[in-house]
């Protein structure tokens, strides 16, 4: 049971969204810049860097439904579950791993990064922008994975669930589907 009244049909993430649709506006916007808009990681991937940071951070309902996104962007729900268990071994780029890296170490603490973690990266073909929007990509996500948890929201444990929402998420974006929500709670409640 969440700690505040939050809508009851809207899990993870989404209830505290709709709750609070000002604050949901720009860190939406956000979300939606990192992980859809252009760039020369695709969007499966940087999906899977957030499904990433949320499994290190244990909150289930962001690192499934990102799992779901990055699986439906992949098209390969086997190389999400190998990344959030053993990303090292996992069949994914040698780029990627280093960013993993970069993006395991930002999620513990930002100055576990180093000079060594940046310079694998790069000789392995990643860009600035690239090691930049993965910091901010786990950056943003320790920041969501504790507004879930913090407010202990609940999260379907049915996969369906995931896949059904990942496609709509997809299609759509962050900011359409979280107004979508937004609209179907209703004016917020702040008792």
């Amino acid at each position: 049971m969440a700690h505040i009244t939050l809508p009851l049909d809207l899990p993870g993430i989404r209830g505290p969204l709709a709750f609070r649709p000002e604050t949901a506006r720009p860190l939406n916007e956000l979300v939606d810049v990192l992980l859809r808009g252009p760039h020369s990681l695709t969007r499966g991937e940087r999906e899977l860097i957030a499904a990433f940071v949320s499994a290190q951070n244990d909150c289930y309902y962001c690192e499934t439904i990102h799992g779901a996104i990055a699986a439906h962007h992949l098209g390969d729900e086997a190389v999400v579950v190998s990344v959030k268990s053993d990303f090292q071994h996992a069949s994914i780029s040698d780029k990627m791993k280093a960013l993993l890296v970069i993006a395991d170490k930002t999620a513990r603490g930002g100055k576990h990064v180093t000079n060594d973690d940046v310079k694998r990266a790069r000789e392995l073909g990643a860009s600035d922008l690239e090691i930049h929007d993965t910091v901010l990509i786990a950056a943003v996500f320790c920041l969501c994975n504790r507004y879930v948890d913090g407010l202990a929201t609940w999260a379907p444990k049915d996969p369906e669930f995931y896949r059904e929402r990942a496609a709509h998420v997809a299609a759509v974006g962050y900011s359409s589907a979280v107004a979508e929500d937004a609209h179907k709670a209703g004016p917020a409640s702040k008792a």
